[in-house]
């Protein structure tokens, strides 16, 4: 079992930035896969990024040099730095994380509400 815990979602204006937080219930080594999906309303639920074991780090494509994720292994604590914000990135946010090696893991947060707009 993993319990994840988000936090850090809010309004923010469109090119502002926010970093979301997931805070894991275990040692983030002992996960094959962890990482961020979104849902905006009316579609479905898609990978933002994750980080794979052995350290990869993938993204996709529409947020690429705009958001970054990293972790801080102490804390079994993952980020998602989110720059340059546009309103199509308005969505809940969701972690998630899975110890089987699968790219999408069984554990989900609770998701996080992220609004750009003016």
């Amino acid at each position: 079992q993993v319990q994840l815990v988000e936090s850090g979602g809010g309004l923010v204006q469109p090119g502002g930035s926010l970093r979301l937080s997931c805070a894991a219930s275990r040692s983030i080594f002992s996960l094959y896969v962890i990482g961020w999906y979104r849902q905006a309303p009316g579609k479905q639920r898609e990978l933002v990024a994750h980080i794979i074991y052995g350290g990869s780090t993938n993204y996709a494509d529409s947020v690429k040099g705009r958001f970054t994720m990293s972790r801080d292994n102490a804390k079994n604590t993952v980020y998602l730095q989110m720059n340059s914000l546009e309103p199509e990135d308005t969505a809940v946010y969701y972690c998630n994380a899975g110890i089987m090696p699968t790219m999408t893991g069984a554990y989900w947060g609770q998701g996080t509400q992220v609004t750009v707009s003016s």
